[in-house]
């Protein structure tokens, strides 16, 4: 089953996203066949977690995106969903869900974050004197990854973006890169294993995320370079600083194979 959206008029203007600009190194995926063996069976355990969570849900016909929109009714452009957002007190990890970019493709993508209660000590916002104030102190927070759906709510790409695109306060890549492993949403609102999964996808693709976060540094500095004058973190003409793709199922496969070994996945054969 596919999900459509209804279009609602632009909240903000979203430009463009500087494509032809020279500068930053272009963004590769990692090498998985580089990583040590305790970092790929780390990751393929994480694979078999998500992979589990799509199971249960398309076993009673329901999907990941399917999840966080359900008994909200129409779905809008733009909106958050559920509408206030996706909490965890224990760890500070938040996300939301919302539609606007009309990527080919894609449906939608979750947007997540850690606040400042969640933080790792030392971490530091870069130096910033801009017009536009950021959150800061305990309102603190940080965008950390923005996962990209499509209409059957399965995963296509994870992707970065410029501060304005979610208002947060940010922190150079490597306090971010500190950050990854600190989000969990540990509960079952508005979804136990659609939490499970999006938990899952930070272990899984973790060295995709740290080359997404460093990558988008390496943007948002060459394209300061090349727009003196302008405040580049609220530049509306730089949106998405990168984007990777992936599919779970075969990023698992390889991941097994990689590994040495299949491991029997949680369920099967029931």
């Amino acid at each position: 089953m596919t999900i459509s959206s209804v279009p609602r008029k632009e909240k903000a203007s979203r430009g463009s996203k500087g494509k032809g600009r020279a500068g930053p190194p272009p963004l590769t995926p990692p090498d998985l066949a580089a990583l040590p063996r305790p970092a790929l069976t780390a990751m393929l355990a994480a694979g078999e977690e998500a992979l589990e969570c799509q199971r249960v849900l398309a076993k009673g016909g329901l999907n990941l995106v399917g999840e966080v929109l359900k008994g909200h009714g129409t779905f809008y452009e733009y909106e958050h969903y559920p509408p206030n957002d996706v909490f965890d007190g224990e760890t500070f990890s938040q996300y939301y869900y919302h539609a606007h970019r009309g990527v080919a493709g894609e449906h939608g993508h979750f947007h997540t974050f850690l606040r400042s209660g969640g933080m790792p000590l030392g971490v530091a916002p870069v130096a910033h004197e801009g017009e536009e104030p950021w959150p800061s102190g305990s309102e603190a927070i940080a965008h950390l990854i923005a996962v990209s759906m499509d209409a059957y709510g399965r995963a296509i790409g994870l992707f970065a973006v410029n501060r304005w695109v979610t208002g947060d306060t940010w922190y150079p890549a490597p306090d971010v890169i500190r950050m990854l492993d600190r989000f969990a949403i540990d509960h079952a609102y508005p979804s136990w294993p659609l939490n499970r999964w999006l938990t899952a996808m930070f272990r899984l693709y973790r060295p995709h995320m740290e080359a997404l976060l460093r990558h988008r540094d390496q943007v948002v500095a060459c394209w300061a370079a090349e727009h003196p004058g302008q405040d580049v973190y609220e530049d509306r003409r730089l949106e998405v600083t990168g984007w990777l793709p992936v599919d779970v199922e075969q990023d698992v496969a390889r991941l097994r194979a990689l590994a040495g070994g299949v491991r029997r996945r949680a369920g099967a054969g029931r």
